[in-house]
């Protein structure tokens, strides 16, 4: 049995850069939608006392000398809301223990992030001007980051629930490493202006209605929803699903259950995965008219992704540091 390292947010942030976390977490999707992946079913907990919500996911990628078990917490009954979370990293061929890693939530947005990358590099028009980020959580600053690796944009309509936390995400966003220099962010002041003309559509919010209508949405978008993670939420008109040339997801199982298409359960027999639409074995958007729109779930094989990098790389670093 070896040595149980702990991995630090520090080392984290330093092990983890966008587009390579993108690449990544696209092949675990292939791996999961063909076959070569181990996956449980997600272990939800509610805290409703104090809006606490906790998710473990796990997952093994057939061939990798790692398998992971994460814990992702956000308890949003306080101001700011408090994000946390860990994951076990074992040896797949023990069991061993091989690594803390104390990334206190990071790891979860950083891969969720990545997810939406993929999503729109597979999904959204070649050609993008505008986009519509609705929340104002740290998945709105994610979700550009990768967006900003896979298309070019020249301009964001923001739009959230409370309009000072987007106004200041606007001041934010302008000097935000990694987006184009010359793109403008401004805030909507209802989701139907945010959406008008949007190219690509980003829904992250925790919201149990839905508040995104399909005669708000211009033909051609992509639509990522990334909010319905649980039994009950939703972001997407239903006959935004209904409407949708292209579906995708990231887990077609597990978004009948918990994604948008809890809510649309007639459309999940066209939802195609992200995985399979990667590999090549599905087709994705065929025409600049197309509506696309992607239900992100969150899986494990990400964290496991993630993970790997992250021993990989920290591990490197820890080494060359060494006497």
């Amino acid at each position: 049995m070896g040595e149980t390292v702990v991995i630090t947010r520090d080392e984290v942030q330093a092990a983890l850069d966008v587009p390579s976390l993108i690449d990544a977490v696209e092949r675990a999707f292939i791996a999961y939608s063909s076959g070569h992946a181990e996956l449980p079913g997600v272990i939800h907990l509610d805290v409703p006392a104090y809006r606490g919500q906790i998710h473990v996911k796990a997952g093994h990628l057939h061939g990798a000398t790692h398998y992971a078990v994460k814990v992702a917490s956000g308890f949003y009954g306080t101001e700011p809301p408090v994000v946390d979370g860990l994951v076990l990293v074992f040896e797949a061929s023990t069991g061993s223990l091989a690594a803390l890693i104390l990334d206190r939530g990071l790891i979860t947005d950083l891969r969720t992030g990545a997810a939406g990358g993929v999503a729109a590099r597979l999904l959204a028009p070649e050609q993008v001007r505008r986009v519509a980020v609705l929340g104002t959580g740290a998945q709105a600053r994610h979700q550009l980051d990768a967006l900003a690796c896979v298309r070019g944009f020249e301009e964001v309509r923001l739009w959230g629930r409370s309009r000072t936390k987007a106004v200041d995400l606007v001041g934010e966003l302008l000097d935000r490493p990694g987006l184009p220099e010359r793109a403008n962010y401004a805030v909507a002041e209802t989701v139907e202006a945010a959406l008008e003309g949007a190219d690509i559509v980003i829904t992250c919010t925790a919201s149990r209605e839905p508040f995104v209508r399909a005669e708000w949405l211009k033909a051609g978008a992509h639509v990522t929803a990334l909010g319905s993670d649980g039994v009950g939420k939703q972001e997407l008109d239903a006959e935004v699903l209904r409407r949708a040339d292209v579906i995708a997801c990231d887990s077609r199982e597990q978004c009948v259950r918990i994604g948008e298409l809890q809510h649309a359960p007639a459309e999940a027999g066209r939802a195609l995965e992200l995985g399979a639409i990667a590999a090549g074995t599905a087709q994705g958007r065929t025409s600049d008219e197309q509506l696309t729109v992607c239900d992100l779930t969150g899986v494990g094989v990400q964290d496991v992704a993630a993970a790997g990098l992250v021993m990989d790389r920290a591990t490197r670093v820890r080494r060359r540091e060494e006497p």
